[in-house]
């Protein structure tokens, strides 16, 4: 009982304590808001307060940016009225100087006509005074032109052969003087053997039995050569020699190889011919590769495509005149740009092209056409430069000089062709030119004797003074000249010597 009595003690404690609390917090929560409430609407006047000083401020800003607006735009529209009225003054300007411009042009218009009548009056007056001319002269203007010259050139003759003397002698020394110094100076910097190479044809035999050997039976060692190296092999009564015949040179080397290690090692039949031709045919490849890339570097000329100087290389194996085409290229290639280097040319397009310029011979066996046009196709082909090209081509003159490279590699070819040793020629050849020379010039009317001296290099034409005067002998020579350079082939120049000698011989009885 008494623990039911305690336990609704306590129960109505609690509840007590709890109706107290609940008071408590009420009572602190409306302190509390009272205390909240009166912060926001601090904050909300502050608020205020804040945004009507912004407003303030905003407006004053915009009122001063307005003022600023308005302020450039008045500077604006002063400047546009400055610059409308600067431009309608030059349009008034350029009105009154087109107007001007205009009248000017119709009295050039004005003028011009007038100056084609008065030109047109003139030239009637002109042809008025030839046929009165004319008619009094009983000459037309045509005979009446050729009867003043020939009358001026009688007159004048002697005065005009001394000019032409002279302005000859004066321009022939100065040009020699310039000439020589700059041949001499690239000759002077090409140390070139004068010693040519031959390509040789001739197998000398250690005994003549090997002959034999050489023929096989029935002809079979012969046979199986010849058909394997495309040559023909001459055995006749020369004794100790045998003689390969071919147009191909570089064939004609293969043959030469192949026959010599056959005779060295004496083991003469068909698969051992055929053995030894292969390895000749690689010998020869490698030893034209070798070649080619050894001229190119002696030239100075790099860059080339190596198939480009492998065919290059087959021009160690061709001769011309008995001159090694491959070394005559190299020293073109120097004296061309020695030339050039003087003469302030394109070194490199003398010395390329001068390197280059007979690269037409190394096919010309196996390709319709002259050696000229061989190399351009060539050189087309392998995407050398138009300017090489051109510089090339004209060598031997079957294509215009189209640049000063062009006449450079042609000067730099005849030098090196015509410096002695550097060429031979057959005896028919030598007495077939000169025969050729002699025949040109006595071919002119007035000439008595023509001779060819100093092996060609010099015709000397005695003319009849009764048909040929002075001047006439000047006439004659660069005839003749010109006749030998369209006509004839020839290294070098050739000298013309007109002698005209009056002889008076009187007897006294």
């Amino acid at each position: 009982m008494i623990n039911l009595y305690f336990l609704i003690g306590i129960i109505i404690s609690l509840s007590i304590g709890v109706i107290l609390g609940y008071l408590a917090r009420q009572s602190i929560a409306k302190r509390q808001a009272g205390t909240i409430e009166a912060k926001i609407n601090k904050l909300i006047s502050n608020a205020k307060t804040q945004a009507k000083e912004t407003l303030s401020k905003a407006k004053e800003q915009a009122d001063k940016i307005l003022e600023e607006a308005k302020n450039q735009q008045r500077e604006v529209q002063i400047r546009l009225a400055n610059i409308q009225e600067r431009l309608t003054r030059k349009e008034q300007s350029i009105e009154r100087k087109d107007r001007e411009l205009e009248q000017a042009y119709k009295k050039l218009k004005e003028k011009a006509k007038q100056i084609k009548i008065i030109r047109s009056e003139i030239e009637n007056y002109k042809n008025e005074e030839i046929r009165k001319l004319e008619k009094i002269s009983g000459l037309s203007k045509k005979e009446a032109k050729e009867a003043l010259i020939n009358n001026i050139e009688a007159e004048y003759k002697q005065v005009l052969l001394d000019r032409i003397k002279k302005l000859e002698e004066e321009g022939k020394e100065e040009l020699n003087r310039r000439a020589q110094k700059i041949i001499a100076f690239a000759i002077q910097r090409i140390s070139a053997p004068s010693a040519s190479e031959l390509t040789s044809t001739t197998v000398s035999l250690p005994d003549e039995d090997l002959k034999g050997r050489i023929i096989g039976k029935e002809g079979r060692n012969i046979k199986t050569f010849e058909k394997l190296t495309g040559v023909e092999l001459l055995i006749d009564d020369t004794p100790g020699a045998v003689t390969l015949s071919c147009f191909d040179p570089v064939r004609r080397q293969i043959a030469r190889i192949a026959l010599e290690r056959l005779l060295a090692d004496g083991r003469i039949q068909p698969a051992r011919i055929e053995e030894t031709v292969e390895m000749a045919k690689q010998e020869i490849n490698q030893k034209i590769q070798e070649e080619g890339e050894k001229a190119v570097y002696d030239a100075g000329v790099l860059g080339l495509d190596p198939r480009l100087v492998k065919i290059l290389g087959r021009l160690y194996f061709r001769t011309s005149y008995g001159q090694n085409v491959l070394y005559h290229s190299v020293e073109v290639a120097h004296l061309a740009s020695a030339i050039a280097s003087e003469l302030g040319a394109n070194v490199e397009i003398a010395r390329k092209a001068g390197l280059l310029h007979d690269i037409g011979k190394a096919l010309d066996h196996e390709i319709q056409g002259s050696h000229v046009e061989i190399g351009r196709r060539i050189l087309a082909k392998f995407n050398i430069e138009e300017e090489t090209i051109k510089a090339m081509q004209a060598h031997h003159e079957e294509y215009p000089f189209e640049t000063i490279e062009s006449v450079i590699v042609h000067v730099a070819d005849k030098i090196s062709g015509a410096r002695p040793g550097a060429r031979k020629d057959t005896l028919e050849a030598y007495l077939r030119r000169l025969q050729e020379l002699e025949d040109i010039a006595s071919s002119f009317d007035g000439v008595e004797k023509a001779y060819a001296i100093q092996a060609g290099r010099e015709v000397r034409v005695f003319v009849s003074p009764e048909k040929v005067d002075d001047l006439g002998a000047y006439k004659l020579a660069k005839e003749i000249a010109n006749r030998i350079h369209e006509e004839l082939r020839y290294p070098g120049e050739i000298k013309i010597n007109v002698i005209r000698e009056t002889r008076v011989i009187e007897y006294a009885r």
